[in-house]
């Protein structure tokens, strides 16, 4: 048994005879009796007090102490004890992901974690009290894959404690705990009406981004990050090396999400329209800072800004502009007066891309050449997200009897 247990009632003193004998201590009958003390691996002094007839309860602690020293399983008792804001802020802070990465999972723990469970010690979590938050995540009407990726943050936060020596388990990974179930919902494209439409409910100055979105398949951020000097308008292809990103509310430059550059051929009709486009409203020279808010300044000539002579900020851009061409479109009602509009995430500026992916598929082009143009790192995912916009068996079958009839006809008429 590792350590000893003082018995803190009684103390040692030597008799009259010269021989030690126990007498009672000035605490006797007040207070916990027992304290088990030991050495813990750092070389420092822990000790834990238990109250009087539980002598065996102390030996039993100081037991398992051993234990699990050795098996390398020891966890400081008194480590648990720091709450889980204070651990997942610390955590937060030694991350080295992207700047915007950490920032917006910041935002994520303040709003739906630290209100919750931020004030309860790390060793007091239970897998019941992780079941009953992602509870409370999930009556809040939050997206199932928001409420995953909010899960998997905060387990990502205990899994670091079990590291570190703070707990023994992550209660996130307990066999009774479920992580939140992605929406079952399969993506389902715009038709190239509703694209059109909401293209034009845009003002003029904006309508090539729904082009650009639609034409060849960029997020939303590269499309207000790219350049004249990315369009090569003879050789058919965009550059995608830069996106525009909010990093603390500040407007940065960045590279393509996952850092992944890529080459996307550019249709002539998306030529002519930025050509236009061009020709209407002149590319503008804007400098950002690069990736941070105090990064080193790039800049970059535009072709979508605003009239103040600024990149393109999501937010102005989704509430303002937007979602006014949604309502114009017929896609969501207008607005009440004092109400907000009504959610349409599924109808951000994002469906363009699904858009693009369902017009490459229904063509025959590859997922591997997706997956290529839509900067996914993992062809598997794009599989996973259009596999049920793929053409089938009988589809291409009659495609190809089509195809083979119409060039007999030809041939026989010639």
């Amino acid at each position: 048994m590792a350590g000893h247990i003082q018995d803190r009632w009684y103390k040692t003193e030597t008799g009259p005879d010269g021989k030690p004998r126990k007498v009672k201590s000035d605490r006797y009958g007040t207070g916990l009796r027992y304290r088990a003390r030991y050495v813990g691996p750092d070389g420092t002094e822990k000790s834990k007090s238990f109250p009087d007839r539980q002598k065996r309860r102390a030996e039993s602690w100081l037991a398992e102490i051993a234990a699990d020293m050795s098996r390398d399983e020891y966890v400081d008792p008194n480590a648990g004890k720091v709450t889980f804001q204070q651990y997942a802020t610390e955590w937060l802070a030694s991350q080295t992901a992207d700047v915007s990465t950490i920032d917006i999972m910041e935002v994520r723990f303040r709003l739906h974690v630290f209100p919750h469970i931020g004030s309860r010690s790390m060793r007091a979590f239970q897998p019941g009290t992780i079941r009953h938050w992602a509870r409370v995540l999930q009556e809040a009407g939050l997206a199932a894959s928001y409420q995953r990726v909010i899960f998997a943050n905060v387990s990502a936060v205990f899994a670091a404690a079990v590291d570190d020596g703070i707990i023994r388990r992550n209660p996130c990974r307990a066999g009774s705990v479920r992580a939140p179930k992605l929406d079952p919902r399969k993506v389902i494209p715009w038709t190239h009406a509703r694209v059109f439409a909401v293209r034009a409910g845009l003002p003029d100055a904006f309508r090539g981004t729904v082009d650009v979105g639609a034409g060849c398949g960029l997020r939303q951020g590269e499309v207000f990050g790219l350049a004249v000097d990315e369009v090569d308008f003879l050789g058919g292809v965009v550059h995608v090396v830069r996106q525009v990103k909010m990093v603390k509310a500040q407007l940065v430059f960045a590279p393509p999400k996952g850092g992944k550059l890529r080459d996307v051929p550019l249709p002539d009709v998306v030529s002519f329209a930025l050509a236009e486009h061009i020709t209407r409203r002149p590319p503008l020279a804007v400098t950002l800072p690069w990736k941070t808010p105090d990064g080193p300044p790039v800049t970059a000539s535009l072709l979508f800004y605003t009239r103040e002579k600024t990149a393109l900020n999501r937010n102005y851009f989704n509430m303002y502009l937007w979602k006014p061409a949604l309502v114009s479109a017929g896609v969501i009602p207008p607005r009440q007066p004092g109400q907000r509009f009504e959610p349409s995430r599924e109808h951000g500026m994002h469906a363009l891309r699904h858009f693009y992916a369902s017009v490459l598929l229904d063509a025959g082009e590859s997922i591997k050449a997706l997956a290529e143009y839509l900067g996914h790192s993992d062809p598997g995912f794009t599989l996973r997200t259009y596999t049920h916009l793929l053409p089938n068996s009988q589809d291409r079958a009659r495609r190809a009897i089509d195809a083979s009839f119409r060039r007999a006809a030809t041939d026989d008429a010639a």
